[in-house]
């Protein structure tokens, strides 16, 4: 990637994040406390357990459709998609009705999928366009749309200006810079244009296509898409672009392809492109909000009971932190959209008005 800037003077941030996470997840093994970070299906069964019983729960409201489309947007390990079939058991209807699909580029991923779900998976894809639409559809996510390119305006002498890595020659070493960005007012909402020197301002046009598609398949298929990730419930300002290595922070210009980039996700932004696909979008809520609306805390009192004692000392700590305020619980945010008109009102939301 280095030599391709240096020959090209310079990509876009978006491109810079897009290469970097296609490198990372073709070679990288990054998931769980050998890898470079921990999502809430490595931390506790308890977070697969409460999403597997939210698919339950839609499945009964909408009348037990005999034949389920069950697909998880970039699946990792296969961590959650397990323990949501785990869970499914409890109800043997529901899972026969489920056929399972996996959104995955990385055959390394796609690998270790495999060797976790065996023959529970259908099949395998490249995009969301892939999936059936030939039946009811329950789609899931974690930590997806934080990996989806972002673009970064950053407002200079009265103007919008896209932000843009290139090589530093002097220095040796890759550097932000910025150049004119024609259509910066296509992508920054009209309240927040006149913004003070210095603003940064992040979109992602990949993540709107995506969540699009997903209102557009809901709205074909009925059923209900969720997605959970961290990031702000309404657009704004800030810079969010991080990197992660070995858990610790690392410099998002270093070692590009060998780190996980990221960045915080702007759920305003979901809430208006899954509109426009055609679905019903329910109020963001937050992750401890949802967890605990779902009944988590009931759950790890009824594991807690047959733990070990070291199993029982965990349970608190992990439940802490996937739903405290202070933990995780409000930085992830939860999404869900359904078909329009539908009556039932998914585990752990609200309508809206």
């Amino acid at each position: 990637m280095i030599a391709h800037i240096r020959t090209h003077g310079g990509i876009s941030v978006a491109e810079y994040m897009q290469c970097a996470v296609s490198a990372y997840y073709a070679h990288a093994r990054p998931f769980g406390k050998e890898g470079d970070f921990v999502t809430s299906p490595d931390i506790s069964q308890l977070f697969g357990e409460m999403i597997g019983l939210w698919c339950a729960d839609i499945w009964m409201q909408a009348g037990k459709p005999a034949r389920v489309m069950l697909a998880e947007l970039g699946p990792g390990r296969g961590t959650l998609m397990a323990d949501i079939l785990r869970t499914a058991r409890n109800w043997p209807e529901f899972h026969a009705a489920l056929s399972v699909h996996l959104v995955e580029t990385s055959p390394q991923l796609r690998a270790q999928q495999a060797a976790a779900l065996g023959d529970a998976v259908c099949a395998w894809h490249d995009d969301i366009g892939a999936l059936p639409q030939d039946a009811f559809s329950l789609i899931v996510s974690n930590e997806f749309f934080d990996a989806l390119p972002v673009r970064q305006f950053i407002r200079r002498h009265g103007a919008w200006q896209e932000r843009y890595v290139q090589w530093d020659e002097a220095e040796e070493t890759l550097c932000f810079t910025c150049r004119a960005a024609d259509d910066a007012a296509a992508h920054i909402p009209p309240t927040l244009q006149d913004a003070p020197e210095g603003s940064v301002f992040e979109c992602s046009p990949q993540s709107r296509r995506v969540a699009q598609a997903l209102g557009a398949h809901i709205a074909k298929t009925g059923g209900a898409c969720l997605a959970i990730d961290y990031g702000h419930a309404q657009s704004g300002f800030g810079d969010t672009l991080q990197a992660v290595s070995r858990h610790q922070y690392a410099d998002v210009l270093d070692a590009p392809g060998m780190r996980d980039v990221t960045a915080h996700v702007d759920f305003g932004a979901l809430v208006h492109a899954a509109a426009a696909g055609g679905a019903d979008v329910l109020p963001v809520t937050t992750q401890g909000k949802f967890l605990n609306a779902l009944g988590i805390q009931m759950r790890a009192q009824k594991l807690a009971a047959r733990a070990t004692p070291q199993q029982q000392a965990q349970i608190p700590l992990d439940l802490h932190r996937l739903t405290a305020p202070s933990a995780m619980g409000d930085l992830f945010k939860v999404i869900c959209w359904q078909q329009k008109g539908s009556a039932a009102t998914p585990a752990g939301f609200e309508k809206g008005e």
